[in-house]
């Protein structure tokens, strides 16, 4: 190949050689431990000398993560109303069990329902993913967390001896109001994150904050997306006064703070300008 060919043209000389490693499938390396590069890198910037051996190994079959989030989203959409429609098959027959004198049962309902409706919105419209694929395989495990947890949280909160929160319609009024500013400044996030790749380049840049307020976030945290994903949830999890929703809460948490410091490390790394004041999901701490 030649000195200026990207790893993507390499992929497609690959592919064309073994028609069964689609470029998605591939992941090309310059050590066999090492990681894997991107597209856009291009061979002679690489640590190589005139000659180069690369590595190849097979990721197995993928999935694009457009469809991989719309299997997410849209079980935990309909698994939540399986519940809230107290089928027959769920709680039984009783007369009593078929309705919630609880108005925040309802309530409930309408939020989760409107965090995944804007969950797919964003999907299909907004999002533009640095990876086009993940392995098949995570589909499964992916499903069972999602479909698992909306399942479990449904059963309780819809449950026909469900109690309400403990401070009544402060709690909960409070709890919505938070749910609503958490799930706008999730979104705003993930506009701002989308626009810097208008242009359809895959390369990793520095986000800022925006006039819209919701952005200014970006001013403390790397990832401000995930800072109101888990906001939402602690907001559920204050309008349910539920434990399961407490728990999936904190699972949240973790898994997100997880990520968010790993793209805080890859934005140290990659940008000398990066933000000193920055942290990865909670501003001054973590």
């Amino acid at each position: 190949v030649e000195s200026n060919a990207t790893i993507r043209e390499i992929r497609l000389l690959f592919h064309k050689s073994y028609p069964q490693w689609y470029p998605a499938r591939q992941s090309i390396r310059l050590d066999p431990k090492g990681k894997s590069l991107r597209d856009e890198e291009i061979l002679q910037h690489l640590p190589v000398g005139t000659t180069a051996t690369l590595y190849f190994k097979d990721l197995g079959p993928q999935i694009g993560w457009t469809t991989v989030f719309l299997i997410e989203y849209t079980g935990p959409l309909f698994i939540y109303f399986l519940f809230y429609f107290r089928m027959p098959f769920v709680y039984g027959l009783d007369e009593r069990f078929t309705s919630s004198p609880h108005p925040v049962v309802n309530l409930a309902c309408i939020c989760h329902s409107f965090h995944y409706i804007k969950r797919l919105i964003e999907t299909i419209f907004v999002h533009r993913f640095s990876q086009g694929t993940m392995p098949l395989r995570n589909i499964v495990k992916n499903c069972l967390y999602y479909w698992g947890f909306a399942a479990w949280l449904a059963y309780y909160i819809n449950h026909p001896l469900y109690t309400p929160p403990s401070y009544g319609k402060k709690q909960i009024n409070f709890a919505v109001i938070m749910f609503l500013l958490c799930e706008a400044g999730n979104f705003s996030i993930h506009v701002a994150l989308s626009d810097l790749r208008r242009d359809g380049s895959r390369t990793r840049k520095i986000p800022y904050p925006t006039k819209n307020p919701f952005t200014w976030l970006f001013f403390f945290v790397s990832c401000p997306n995930y800072t109101y994903e888990v906001g939402t949830w602690i907001s559920f999890t204050i309008m349910t006064q539920c434990v399961p929703v407490g728990l999936f809460t904190l699972l949240c948490f973790i898994q997100m703070t997880i990520w968010a410091k790993d793209k805080h490390y890859t934005y140290l790394r990659e940008f000398k300008d990066y933000p000193t004041l920055r942290m990865s999901i909670i501003p001054f701490l973590l």
